[in-house]
């Protein structure tokens, strides 16, 4: 896979997900499957997306002990999607058993990619609320340092941490950033942010992008615009 745009399809009902990729006659995005619309509509949602010919980023953010990790990923890697994720702060352990669950008989399996901190989460409220008291940077270089060693294939992170994230973990190690904003709009409730050429100038190789796009009154020129920027 190469750098490429994510769309998050954070919908309540497949009724709206369908309606909002059937814009796409051309270019089918890669999108990413959240929990809102997981939760909403069940594994279905995800085959059926599949079924339309787009890539998939299973974006549920798996957290619990290593076994039952393990046992999730095994039923979510029958899936096939391309790309799943989990909590870095869970331990290496747990990140080890999710590999091992999520890897199929054969030897194949989706990317496996850790969140290292949420892009809403700053250095207050990392202190005040998770009383982890080093710097934010710091703090996902770790998180990051730990997913390599689990033998994991990326983070996700901010923008701003993907080049260190390169330079702490190699280039092959992939960096997922959500917090991509156009210069010309809203922030929204992120508060770590950049436009998508400057995480493509900074290393990014994949960014995860919402409302500027699902939101836009032209999604797909949104999309297009999107592309253009990092892709190019």
């Amino acid at each position: 896979m190469g750098r490429d745009v994510i769309v998050a399809c954070d919908f309540a009902s497949a009724e709206k997900v369908y309606e909002f990729l059937d814009k796409f006659t051309e270019r089918k995005p890669f999108v990413k499957i959240g929990m809102e619309l997981f939760y909403a509509e069940g594994p279905q949602i995800v085959r059926e997306i599949k079924k339309r010919g787009h890539k998939i980023f299973l974006d549920l953010k798996l957290h619990d002990i290593p076994n039952t990790v393990k046992k999730s990923m095994a039923v979510l890697s029958n899936l096939d999607v391309d790309i799943t994720n989990l909590h870095a702060s869970g331990t290496i352990r747990m990140m080890e058993g999710a590999l091992e669950g999520l890897t199929r008989p054969d030897g194949t399996r989706p990317l496996l990619i850790a969140v290292t901190q949420l892009t809403s989460t700053d250095q207050e409220s990392m202190e005040n609320d998770l009383l982890i008291k080093e710097p934010i940077d710091k703090v996902v270089m770790h998180y990051a340092h730990n997913a390599k060693l689990a033998g994991l294939d990326g983070v996700v992170c901010s923008p701003l941490e993907a080049g260190k994230v390169h330079e702490t973990c190699g280039k092959e190690f992939l960096t997922i950033t959500p917090g991509v904003r156009f210069a010309d709009g809203d922030i929204g409730d992120q508060k770590r942010v950049m436009t998508p050429a400057q995480a493509k100038e900074i290393g990014s190789d994949y960014i995860v992008v919402g409302r500027p796009i699902t939101a836009a009154e032209d999604p797909v020129a949104a999309y297009n615009r999107c592309v253009a920027e990092f892709c190019d």
